[in-house]
């Protein structure tokens, strides 16, 4: 007995054995060394990562229009719709919208876009010609040498492009083929993943509990509804700002005699789902267009993008997102350059929901951590005793 208080009294134990600072070090380091150690065996695991390829898209897809379909499928189901009659009744109003796109909406689209593709080499010229004409206007001669070196520089990364494009083509033509594939299988095994989360959705996740010890099951659930409500609301909110947004911009596109208005809309309703950067992404195409067309369509569609930000910004994302994510802007554009370089496109339309359900988790491991470390303690005491004192 003295062996053991003598031993707990040591400098040893003191410094190490019972230092916070010390375990989160160890517990961190142990983190890292994992990191590393799965990333040198990355070979052992590439038949599962190329399963987890496969199956990503279709699960991806599907839990999208999951959450895009659970409102109108739980709304018929409180109107005394059974849960596979809801389910029935919306899958019939989605295959009814689709009908109406592919012959109303295709068509229109296919049709401006053969139209440009076809008019774009005189484009290109027409853009050409405007800025030969900038550079010799006599106002911008002390700026010439920089303006035509940049112009030199554009052309020849243009044709370093094309090049390019042209030296790869089979190999992305073969690229091409097999998302095509891929997406193919997704768009068919879709449907049915998504029938069966509407309809076992609810349940899933209390199968799930069930398999936990009972200590950690209150807790899983908690994380999974907060995590569940996140994405739901991320993906509900941000779909009904790119609607809202794609149907804006068509019509004021439109209203100004812009070419191609419904479908430079759409892509910019598309385009916004990746926030902060899309809208401006589909504003390139629009502004080289307008160039083509004359300062006086440059101007107007500048009027157009400041009048659709206005609103978006003003009374769309707050009146449809409001706070429900409550992620500060900078966080959101560090994630997506994060997430879009290491994940590409993926990276993009998913870093910031992956994002918010990791908050959510790391949220309850740091609840967890201040109730069982003691360092917060001191300071939930002294909230106390000021409100003490205010109440006095």
């Amino acid at each position: 007995m003295k062996d053991d208080n003598k031993f707990s009294l040591s400098w040893f134990f003191r410094w190490f054995l019972n230092n916070q600072g010390v375990t989160v070090l160890l517990v961190m380091l142990l983190v890292f060394l994992n990191i590393w150690v799965f990333s040198h065996i990355s070979s052992l695991l590439s038949p599962i990562f190329s399963f987890l390829a496969v199956v990503s898209l279709p699960l991806v897809i599907s839990a999208l229009i999951y959450y895009l379909l659970k409102p109108a499928v739980d709304w018929l189901e409180k109107r005394n719709f059974g849960r596979v009659s809801a389910i029935s009744i919306v899958f019939l109003g989605v295959i009814l919208f689709l009908i109406w796109a592919v012959a109303a909406l295709v068509p229109m689209i296919e049709t401006q876009l053969t139209s440009f593709v076809t008019n774009l080499p005189n484009y290109i010229r027409d853009v050409e010609n405007q800025i030969t004409l900038i550079l010799k206007d006599d106002r911008l001669a002390q700026f010439r040498p920089q303006l035509e070196s940049l112009v030199t520089d554009f052309s020849g990364k243009a044709l370093e492009f094309a090049q390019t494009f042209s030296k790869n083509a089979v190999d992305w033509a073969g690229n091409v083929a097999g998302a095509v594939a891929r997406v193919t299988v997704a768009v068919i095994i879709s449907p049915f993943i998504i029938f069966y989360m509407l309809r076992d959705g609810d349940t899933m996740k209390d199968g799930f509990v069930k398999f936990l010890p009972t200590a950690m099951r209150e807790t899983t659930a908690r994380i999974l509804h907060n995590v569940n409500s996140q994405l739901a609301g991320y993906v509900q909110g941000q779909v009904t700002v790119a609607a809202v947004v794609g149907i804006m911009f068509s019509i004021l596109f439109t209203v100004i005699g812009l070419p191609y208005a419904v479908t430079f809309g759409i892509t910019a309703g598309f385009l916004n789902m990746i926030p902060y950067l899309g809208s401006f992404l589909a504003m390139v195409p629009v502004v080289i267009l307008a160039l083509v067309e004359g300062p006086l369509m440059l101007v107007k569609v500048a009027v157009v993008f400041t009048i659709e930000q206005t609103v978006e910004g003003r009374f769309v994302t707050p009146f449809v997102l409001g706070s429900k994510l409550n992620i500060h802007p900078i966080t959101i554009m560090f994630t997506l350059l994060v997430s879009g370089s290491a994940f590409g496109v993926w990276g993009v339309f998913l870093g910031i929901p992956a994002y918010a359900a990791a908050k959510v988790v790391l949220a309850e491991i740091f609840d967890w951590y201040k109730s069982v470390s003691g360092l917060y303690e001191e300071i939930a005491e002294q909230k106390d005793i000021k409100g003490e004192i205010d109440v006095k």
